[in-house]
């Protein structure tokens, strides 16, 4: 019989469920069994502890467990001794509980009357792609490989349930956006000054240039606008230094222009409105365009024309003015593709959004007016009011004019609801999901409104549910804008880091030092996201297969099964 601290129990019929048991004090110790159980492949270790309790032991506890799951990319397992031992000078509390990657996953409750357990599903896909992900979790294996490759595996046979025996987990609706309030305001604080101090490092190491930006009313011009504007205070300019201008074209609306209008001349920039109307007739009539001739044809390069234009004068304004132009698009229409190539929104000399989610600029926006940050100002009352205004607003790009009959531009429309793509995207993101893990995870997310937590202040008139073929319609339209839109992602312009993973999508770029990419099976050789990977992607959610039958499937063969499941 094998004893020892050098055992890893092997499931023979659980793909990947390996296992360490350590005991009690061997969590203290400064280099545990457990870690190097962990670098020899344990994916979840255990601790039997005979650990007495006194007063504030159990949060030792946590921290040291936590601490054990998160630098080990391990789930841990921690179980105390409870009622039944003897407290001739001692007690016991009977403390279990269950982390993985640093986060908790259930725990127990303390002085229990009879046995308790914790019962909790460990993801151990997410661990994998983890420690892959993790290039410096390998470099310290191979640098202890004279003790880990001693450790001896110990298989035995598991025999797991089959079928559907549910999800005993929390999976977050919005995992960009953390449901306690204090942990939003946290991060809210540590996003919204990560962009400022990015936008002041970057403008005092190129010479204190001006700030040039347009602004249109919407949640990503409004957001930057007012990261541009601490940045200004932080460096002791005057704020009319920045020169915001709004753009009016064939379908702004006079609301969004109200906002845009009435947010810079209470924040005291220097604002100008400049109708790019005019040029662009003059540019649609020279390409012969329908339109020119009184036809309403408002297809893509009608809307581009428009997109090109206002990036075009704002590059010629920030020659002329001796300024920068300030990027807004958001990490989510970078993923999607959201966004008009070269001479467009895709192009600036710095983006303080590309880092950040659409579903986490809202709070943001909100987070900026609860904690004051504008409202001791003269005009700070005004400009609170204009950003909340701005939160209860439709996502418009307003390229195409309304129409009688007809609902009005709406971005979520072409590209899906931003909480299922951002719900995607940190899940490829973070931790390179196949669809069909992602449309699991998104169903138990989603598919009941009454059940689970929602984001502090998230509005209740918006707690909407989805169904699977709503998840899996709009998973579609992901892999499909994702992969194709690679080119766009590879010529971005730099902008800091703010979302986990989030410059991960970015990594091709010049932008941020080489960060590995987890698309682990998203991407080609090159680490870059491809349109055949895409048809691979696709026909594995039409056909709900967890992997391609042939990976030697031409492109042809690819594309026949997806038209015949479609």
């Amino acid at each position: 019989m094998p004893f020892g601290p050098d055992l890893i129990f092997a499931a023979d019929d659980l793909r990947g469920f390996t296992f360490h048991v350590e005991v009690c004090e061997d969590m203290w110790v400064p280099v545990p069994p457990s870690a190097e159980a962990a670098l020899a492949g344990a994916q979840v270790l255990v601790n039997l502890s005979g650990s007495p309790i006194t007063v504030a032991r159990a949060e030792d506890r946590r921290l040291m467990v936590r601490s054990a799951s998160a630098r080990c990319n391990a789930a841990y397992l921690y179980a105390a001794a409870g009622q039944g031992e003897s407290t001739t000078d001692l007690s016991w509390d009977g403390q279990t509980m269950a982390y993985e990657l640093g986060d908790l996953l259930g725990e127990s409750e303390r002085f229990p009357d009879g046995a308790r357990r914790t019962v909790v599903d460990v993801d151990l896909d997410r661990i994998r792609q983890e420690r892959m992900r993790q290039g410096t979790f390998d470099d310290n294996r191979r640098t202890l490989a004279a003790r880990t490759d001693g450790f001896r595996t110990v298989p035995f046979e598991l025999a797991p349930p089959s079928g559907d025996i549910g999800l005993a987990r929390k999976v977050d609706r919005f995992p960009f956006v953390p449901d306690d309030e204090a942990r939003l305001a946290q991060d809210c604080y540590e996003a919204y000054n990560i962009q400022v101090s990015g936008l002041e490092q970057r403008l005092h190491a190129i010479g204190h240039p001006k700030v040039v930006i347009g602004v249109s009313g919407g949640l990503d011009s409004t957001h930057a606008l007012i990261v541009a504007a601490k940045a200004m205070d932080r460096l002791g300019r005057p704020r009319t230094d920045i020169h915001a201008f709004t753009m009016p074209g064939f379908a702004t609306g006079d609301r969004t222009k109200s906002y845009a209008t009435r947010l810079a001349t209470s924040l005291g920039v220097t604002f100008e409105e400049l109708d790019i109307r005019p040029a662009a007739e003059q540019m649609l009539a020279g390409l012969d365009h329908p339109y020119a001739d009184g036809e309403q044809v408002y297809d893509v390069t009608f809307e581009n024309v428009q997109a090109g234009l206002r990036t075009d004068y704002l590059f010629r304004l920030a020659n002329h003015r001796g300024g920068i132009v300030l990027g807004t698009g958001d990490l989510s229409e970078l993923a999607l593709g959201w966004c008009t190539y070269g001479v467009g929104d895709q192009m600036s000399h710095y983006n303080v959004n590309g880092g950040v989610p659409k579903t986490l600029i809202q709070h943001l926006i909100r987070w900026v007016i609860t904690s004051g940050q504008f409202s001791a100002e003269e005009h700070g009352g005004e400009i609170d009011a204009v950003l909340a205004e701005v939160l209860d607003q439709e996502i418009t790009p307003e390229l195409i004019p309304d129409q009688d009959g007809q609902r009005p531009q709406a971005t979520e429309d072409s590209v899906g609801p931003y909480a299922l793509q951002d719900f995607t995207l940190w899940h490829v993101l973070r931790h390179g999901e196949r669809p069909s893990r992602i449309a699991f995870l998104a169903w138990h997310a989603w598919h009941d409104a009454s059940v689970g937590e929602w984001p502090p202040g998230f509005p209740e008139e918006k707690r909407i549910a989805y169904d699977l073929a709503t998840i899996r319609r709009w998973l579609e339209v992901f892999v499909r804008r994702f992969f194709s839109s690679q080119f766009k992602r590879s010529a971005l312009p730099n902008g800091p880091k703010v979302s986990p993973g989030a410059r991960c999508l970015l990594v091709v770029t010049g932008g941020c030092p080489p960060t590995p990419l987890p698309l682990l099976g998203w991407q080609n050789s090159s680490g870059s996201p491809t349109p055949s990977e895409a048809l691979r992607r696709l026909v594995r959610i039409r056909l709900g297969c967890r992997r391609p039958h042939h990976r030697s499937w031409t492109k042809e063969t690819w594309c026949a099964v997806l038209h015949r499941s479609s």
